[in-house]
Formats: structure tokens, C-alpha cells, sequence
């Protein structure tokens, strides 16, 4: 089966090689993958990524001679990755990224972390907070119907890959699969599970004093119904 860029990533042969690469790259003293850009370790596996020297391309994507070449790869963090082709000036096409979890697993602060000041995100608890006068994370039912409409433009924005943004980011809990799936096809979108226990969770909600109780029960439900 020939590859292409949209379809090499969930390449049943990809995920193989990775994994492959990945374990050969392996610290043997403590087991962790360092980045060969920055030198630090790789905690998380989602933060890792599998850099070709070679850009892909549609010409070359199936030349495995690149496209599987150990020699031609570098593991690096998510954000050292977005950094390498910044300061190479690889612009390729606008990338879109689902990133998903359970709630205070972290999702806003990884993507805060790796986006740069030109990529676009959307997150329903940052329209909320822009449209309204009420705290952060306080749920308003009235003003669902505005917040929705608005996210929905914004999605329709990336679907058209309209503007001058890099990269986008879409923050959600969605925990259904076949949900993720549609929002993947409909955006053209990759998807970037932030895997966070429910006791770091909890653990992170009650680090936040802006987070009411009510959010140990949107904790628990996700982890009930949530689907990997």
C-alpha cells in the first residue's frame, strides 16, 4: 500500500519502526529517550517526536530509504520539533492537532507549552472566559448556545485552512472514539492523547483554587466513560 503525508503517521509500518526506534534509543541506565535537539529527557510519550531530516514529501514519502532510514530520524520534543522547522523554514502545509483528556490532565498547559504566537487554538474554556464576565471554568448554560456557534466557525476556519496561522490546536475532553475520529476526518486533523492518571487529576484540581468541587464529578465520569 503507497503512503502519503496525511496517512504515513497512522501506517500500521510507522508505528512499528517508531516503536522500534524508540526502544533502541533508550538510555540503558534509566530507560528514558533524551531529545537530540535539547539534550533533555522525554518524559511523555505524546511529547515525543520522530524528526526526518529529510522533509517528507509527496515525491519521497515512499522511498523507504528516507522514510524508514534510522540515520535520517531524530527523536525530539514535541515543541523542539515545531522549533526545527521554524528555524529551517520548513512551512509545509497548516497541521492540526486534536489535543485530548481527561479535564486537569494537563491539555492547556502542554499546548501552552509547545504553540507558538502564530498557531491558532481553540478552546470552549477560552471563548467562555471571552465572552463573559464570569470567573474562568464557571459554567453558564445560557451562553452555551454562543460559545458552540463560535467554536464551530472557528473549526470551520480550520477545515478551510483560511488565514495566516501555522499550526492549530483543539483543546477538548471529548472521551468517545468514534466522536475524536469524526472531528479527525472533518478537520483533517491528527489526534494527541495527553494520558494523565485520575489521581494526578484530582491531584492537579485541588492545586487550583479556581476549579470547584463540581469538577471531582466531571473527573470521575470521564474516567468511566472515557474510551482510548
Amino acid at each position: 500500500m503507497l503512503l502519503t503525508l496525511d496517512t504515513i503517521y497512522k501506517d500500521k509500518r510507522w508505528i512499528s519502526f517508531r516503536e522500534q526506534l524508540i526502544d533502541e534509543r533508550k538510555n540503558k541506565e534509566n530507560g528514558l529517550v533524551y531529545c537530540e535537539h535539547c539534550g533533555k529527557p522525554i518524559i511523555n510519550k505524546y511529547d515525543l517526536i520522530a524528526h526526518h531530516k529529510v522533509e517528507l514529501t509527496e515525491d519521497n514519502v515512499n522511498d523507504f530509504d528516507i522514510t524508514f532510514n534510522k540515520d535520517l530520524i531524530i527523536l525530539v520534543h514535541f515543541k523542539c520539533h515545531n522549533e526545527i522547522h521554524h528555524r529551517y523554514g520548513y512551512e509545509g502545509k497548516k497541521k492540526v492537532f486534536i489535543v485530548w483528556g481527561a479535564p486537569c490532565s494537563g491539555k492547556t498547559t502542554w499546548v501552552n507549552n509547545v504553540a507558538s504566537p502564530t498557531d491558532l487554538i481553540i478552546d470552549l474554556d477560552n471563548i467562555r472566559q471571552m465572552i463573559s464576565n464570569a470567573p474562568r471554568y464557571t459554567e453558564n448554560k445560557r451562553l452555551n448556545s454562543v460559545v458552540f456557534s463560535l467554536r464551530d466557525y472557528l473549526y470551520d476556519i480550520v477545515k478551510t485552512r483560511n488565514g495566516k496561522w501555522t499550526n492549530a490546536y483543539i483543546i477538548t475532553t471529548e472521551p468517545f472514539k468514534m466522536a475524536r475520529e469524526r472531528l479527525e476526518r472533518k478537520l483533517g486533523a491528527s489526534s494527541i492523547f495527553i494520558d494523565t492518571s485520575q489521581e494526578e487529576c484530582l491531584q492537579r484540581l485541588y492545586s487550583q483554587s479556581d476549579k470547584g468541587s463540581q469538577w471531582v464529578k466531571h473527573i470521575d465520569e470521564w474516567f468511566e466513560s472515557y474510551e482510548q
